[in-house]
C-alpha cells in the first residue's frame, strides 16, 4: 500500500523529471482519482501525492501511471526506495540514448562503406540505404522515442498534442519519406535533450539531497549510566543524550546540558563565524561542532529537525511554480498544437493551390515540426527556478517556491518590524547612573537582588549585566510585586524599590534634574530602570535593544538595488522606535501599533507600491506578513512556526541576506528571460529557413538541442551564486574566531 497520510496517498514515481511528465501524469492519471486537481508534484524528489479525497485505490493509480511508461511505488522517507530502484529505471533513458546514438554512428559508417559518403551523409540516394543500414537506424529510432511513445499515445488519445507526440509524428514521416538518416538524427538528438534535462534536474536534486548528507550516519547515544553507543540518528528519541565530539558534525536537533565551545552554523544559516554555545543553548542538526566537546539532550525526531525540514520545504517548492513557469507552460499549451496545424497547412496549401511538389513540402512540414519542438522552451525555466532555489538554501535563505523566487526581484518597497530585525531582540545594559553617594555597585546589587525573583526580559539583561562585572547578588527578603509599578523587598536589611519613570513619578521622589534626565533617555530610546528607597533615589538604569550591527549598511544596500521605500512598523513607543529609526536609516517609522495596524500599514504600502515584502518574526507579525506581496521571516532556524508562516525563512540573524536575496531574485529572473528570449529566437531563425527552403530536420534538431544545452547550463550558474560577506556581530563577544 501507499503511504496513507492525512494528505492522501504518497507515491514515488521513477521518470518523473521534467514538466512534461506532469502534464502527462495529469492526464492519464487525472481520470482515476477523479480530476487533475487531486494531484500534486515535487519533480524534485520525483514525488507524486493524490488527495485524500481520491476515489481510487493505490493499485488503480499505480496502474494509472504505467500506462504513461513511468512507474509508481510508495514513497519512503528514507532512501532506501532511490537507493534500491532497479537499474533500467535509474539509468533507462541515459541507456537509450547512448544506445540511440552508437546505432547512428554505426549505421551511418554501414551506409558509407556500402553506398559511398555522398549517398550516406547528403542522402543524395534515389532509394532507400542498403538493408542493414536501414536496420540499424530503426533500432536507433526505436531506442530515441522508446521513453516518449507511451506519453505520445496518450496526448493523441486526449487529443491534446504535445511536444511528444509532435517529434513521433515527424520521426515517422521521416521514415515515411525514406529519410533514415534524418528520422535517426532526430530520434538520437530529441532523447538527448530530453536526457540533458533528467541530468540538469537531477543535479539540482543532488544540490538539495546534498543538505540531508551533513547529518552524520550515527548519534553518540549516552544511557543513564553513561556509557556511550553509537546508533543511527532515526533511533535517538526525543530527550536522550548524544555526545559530540570537537569537529563531529551535530546529528540532532538539540540543548547543550554539558561542555560550551564554537559551533559552525554555516550549512544551514551562511554565517561565516562560529557561534558560541553553552549549556541551555539550542545546536542544529548538520551544524559542525567546533574545540569543545558537547553532551546534547535531542530535541526533535531524526526526521523533524530544521535540517530535514528545510531539504523537505525545498523539495516541495518546485511544485509552486513561478509566473514565468505558468506563462511558459500556457505558451507551450497553445503553441503546439497550433504548430501542428501551421505543419498541416505547410504540407496541403502549397501542392493544392501552387502546384508544389507533394514530397518537398511534405518534408518541409517534417522540418517545421521538428524545429517548432518547444524543448528548450519547456526546459529554460523550471531548470533555473530550481537551481535557485538550491543556491538560496545553500546561503541561509528558504524560498517556499518559484513564485517566491522571482517575487524579490520586483519590490518597491520593505516593512521592517523593530525587535528582532532591526534590533538584537533582547535588551541589555547600556548606562549604570547611581545618584546620592551610591556606588555602581550597590546600585547593581540592589536592582539584581530584586529582579532575580522576575523572568522579565529587564530583569535577565540587569542579572546578566551583574554577572559580567563580577557583582555577588543578595538575596532579597520580603519580596513584593507592585502590579504594574515594579517590585519591593529588603536586601541586607534595608526596604528598596525597582520600576518606572512612571512609578518614581507617583512616590513624588524625583528632582528636576533627575527628570530631564530620565526624559532625555526616553527620547533617546532608552528603557529605564529606577532603584530607589523610602529617602531618596539610588540612582537608574538604562536598558536599550541595540539595533544590529549590520542594519544601516543593509539598509543602504536596499536603497542601491532599487527598493524606494523601507519603512519601520513597531509596537513599542514613539521614543524608541524613532531612536532606532534614527539609527539604521529607515524611511518611515509608525510605533504603537497593534497587529491589526500593522496589517493597514501593510496594506497602504501595497496599494500605493504593489510589490511589498513585510520583514518580521514570523509569528507576531503574521498578519502583516500574509498581506505583503513577501512575507519573510528574520532568524528562523530552528523556530517551526516562523517556517511555517513566512514565504521566504532567513535562517540567520544575518540582515544583510536581504539586499543579497534582492539581487538573487533578479539574477535568476535575468537568466529566465535570457532562456525564453533565446530559445524563441533560435525557433524563429529556422522557421523561416524552413518556408525558404535552406534548413533540414537534423539541423533543426540539432539546433534544437544545442538551445536546450545553453539554456541548461546558463540556468546552472545559479548554483553558483554566493552569499553576503557577513560581518561578525560585535554582541556576539563569545564566538570563536
Amino acid at each position: 500500500m501507499a503511504d496513507n497520510t492525512p494528505t492522501g496517498m504518497i507515491f514515488r514515481v521513477h521518470g518523473l523529471d521534467c514538466a512534461e511528465e506532469v502534464v502527462v501524469l495529469k492526464r492519464e492519471v487525472g481520470p482515476v482519482v477523479g480530476g487533475e486537481d487531486k494531484l500534486g508534484f515535487d519533480i524534485l524528489n520525483g514525488r507524486m501525492t493524490v488527495s485524500a479525497e481520491a476515489a481510487a485505490s493505490p493499485e488503480e493509480v499505480q496502474a494509472a501511471v504505467g500506462r504513461t511508461g513511468m512507474r509508481a511505488e510508495p514513497w519512503q522517507d528514507t532512501n532506501e526506495t532511490a537507493t534500491n530502484a532497479r537499474w533500467w529505471e535509474r539509468n533507462r533513458r541515459t541507456t537509450l540514448t547512448i544506445a540511440s546514438g552508437c546505432l547512428l554512428l554505426v549505421g551511418l559508417i554501414t551506409h558509407t562503406a556500402l553506398s559511398g559518403f555522398r549517398a550516406a551523409l547528403l542522402e543524395e540516394s534515389n532509394g532507400w540505404p542498403p538493408a542493414l543500414a536501414v536496420v540499424l537506424y530503426g533500432f536507433s529510432v526505436l531506442a530515441g522515442v522508446w521513453v516518449v511513445l507511451p506519453k505520445a499515445w496518450i496526448a493523441a488519445k486526449h487529443v491534446r498534442p504535445d511536444m511528444n507526440l509532435l517529434m513521433v509524428v515527424a520521426v515517422c514521416g521521416a521514415v515515411g519519406i525514406g529519410q533514415w538518416v534524418e528520422a535517426a538524427t532526430v530520434a538520437f538528438l530529441f532523447s538527448l535533450s530530453l536526457a540533458l534535462e533528467a541530468w540538469s534536474v537531477g543535479r539540482a536534486r543532488r544540490a538539495v539531497a546534498a543538505l540531508m548528507d551533513l547529518t552524520p550516519p550515527t548519534a553518540r547515544l549516552l544511557d543513564p549510566q553513561g556509557h556511550e553507543e553509537e546508533v543511527p540518528p532515526e533511533r535517538v528519541p526525543v530527550g536522550a543524550r548524544f555526545r559530540v565530539r570537537p569537529g563531529d558534525r551535530i546529528p540532532l536537533d538539540g540543548r547543550v546540558v554539558e561542555g560550551s565551545g564554537g559551533v559552525d552554523q554555516a550549512p544551514i544559516t551562511g554565517e561565516s563565524v562560529p557561534v558560541a554555545k553553552g549549556p541551555g543553548d539550542e545546536v542544529f542538526a548538520g551544524t559542525i561542532n567546533g574545540d569543545g566537546a558537547l553532551v546534547v539532550e535531542s530535541t526533535k525526531l531524526a526526521s523533524d529537525t530544521t535540517l530535514a525540514r528545510i531539504a523537505h520545504m525545498v523539495g516541495e517548492a518546485q511544485s509552486r511554480r513561478s509566473p514565468s513557469e505558468q506563462w511558459v507552460e500556457t505558451f507551450a499549451r497553445y503553441y503546439t498544437p497550433a504548430v501542428m496545424l501551421t505543419a498541416l497547412a505547410v504540407l496541403i496549401v502549397p501542392p493544392l493551390l501552387f502546384h508544389g511538389a507533394w514530397a518537398d513540402w511534405l518534408y518541409r512540414a517534417l522540418v517545421l515540426l521538428v524545429i517548432a519542438c518547444p524543448c528548450a522552451l519547456v526546459i529554460s525555466t523550471p531548470v533555473t527556478i530550481v537551481a535557485a532555489l538550491a543556491s538560496a538554501a545553500r546561503n541561509g535563505v528558504l524560498v517556499k517556491g518559484g513564485v517566491f523566487v522571482e517575487a524579490p526581484a520586483r519590490l518597491k518597497a520593505i516593512a521592517l518590524d523593530k525587535t528582532g530585525t532591526l534590533t538584537e531582540g533582547r535588551m541589555e545594559v547600556v548606562e549604570v547612573v547611581p545618584l546620592n553617594d551610591h556606588t555602581e555597585t550597590e546600585l547593581l546589587e540592589r536592582a539584581a537582588a530584586l529582579e532575580a525573583h522576575t523572568t522579565h526580559p529587564l530583569a535577565r539583561a540587569i542579572l546578566e549585566y551583574a554577572k559580567q562585572r563580577g557583582v555577588t547578588v543578595p538575596a532579597a527578603e520580603e519580596f513584593r510585586i507592585l502590579p504594574g509599578k515594579g517590585a519591593a523587598g529588603r536586601v541586607k536589611g534595608t526596604e528598596y524599590w525597582v520600576g518606572s519613570h512612571r512609578y518614581l513619578e507617583e512616590r513624588k521622589q524625583e528632582a528636576p534634574d533627575v527628570h530631564e534626565r530620565l526624559e532625555a533617555l526616553s527620547r533617546a530610546g532608552r528603557t529605564v530602570v529606577v532603584v530607589g528607597n523610602d529617602r531618596h533615589v539610588c540612582g537608574f538604569i538604562a536598558l536599550a535593544d541595540r539595533v544590529r550591527a549590520e542594519a544601516r549598511q543593509t539598509v543602504a544596500d536596499l536603497r542601491a538595488v532599487g527598493v524606494e521605500r523601507i519603512v519601520m512598523l513597531t509596537g513599542d513607543n514613539k521614543g524608541t522606535a524613532e531612536a532606532v529609526a534614527r539609527d539604521a536609516g529607515v524611511d518611515e517609522v509608525y510605533a504603537e501599533l497593534l497587529p491589526a495596524d500593522k496589517v493597514a500599514k501593510v496594506e497602504e504600502l501595497v496599494a500605493k507600491y504593489k510589490s511589498v515584502a513585510m520583514v518580521g518574526d514570523g509569528v507576531n507579525d503574521a498578519p502583516a506578513m500574509g498581506r505583503a506581496t513577501v512575507g519573510i521571516a528574520m532568524g528562523a532556524i530552528g523556530t517551526d512556526a516562523a517556517i511555517e508562516t513566512a514565504d521566504i525563512a532567513l535562517m540567520s540573524d544575518d540582515l544583510s541576506k536581504l539586499p543579497w536575496l534582492v539581487r538573487h531574485s533578479r539574477r535568476a529572473l535575468a537568466v529566465i528571460r535570457q532562456n525564453i528570449i533565446f530559445a524563441l529566437g533560435v525557433k524563429a531563425v529556422f522557421v523561416v529557413l524552413t518556408f525558404v527552403g535552406y534548413s533540414s530536420m537534423w539541423g533543426a534538431i540539432a539546433a534544437d538541442t544545442g538551445a536546450s544545452l545553453l539554456v541548461v547550463f546558463n540556468g546552472l550558474r545559479l548554483l553558483k551564486a554566493s552569499g553576503p560577506a557577513v560581518t561578525p556581530h560585535p554582541a556576539r563577544s563569545g564566538e570563536v574566531p
